[in-house]
């Protein structure tokens, strides 16, 4: 299993690129939620609205998805691959279910 890290500009382009995730069948369910970021851009410090995007999904996807995240938006933006340890069998079983594994490359 892997999860997705992505931060984008707003609520709107993190419905659609869920939509079309859930609807391609690479990622089994999405959650995506307000912040404020903080960065330091050309010596100054900066504070924008931001939204995160967090994908559930299996190995091996990350090409296609961000792909997907390409086809909504033409900016730099963060996606980071986080590989969680525990997660509730329950939770695999569902995704497992709804998402093909990807094969393993030899």
């Amino acid at each position: 299993m892997k999860l997705y890290y992505i931060t984008l500009n707003n609520s709107d382009e993190a419905r659609q690129i869920s939509r079309a995730l859930l609807e391609q069948k690479l990622a089994v369910c999405v959650n995506w939620f307000p912040i404020t970021c903080a960065y330091i851009w050309q010596g100054e410090i900066k504070e924008e609205p931001e939204v995160v995007l967090i994908v559930k999904t299996q190995s091996g996807y990350r090409d296609k998805i961000e792909k997907v995240i390409l086809q909504h938006i033409n900016y730099t933006n963060f996606i980071a691959e986080i590989s969680p340890t525990d997660i509730n069998q329950k939770f695999l079983d569902w995704l497992n279910a709804e998402v093909p594994l990807q094969p393993l490359h030899s």
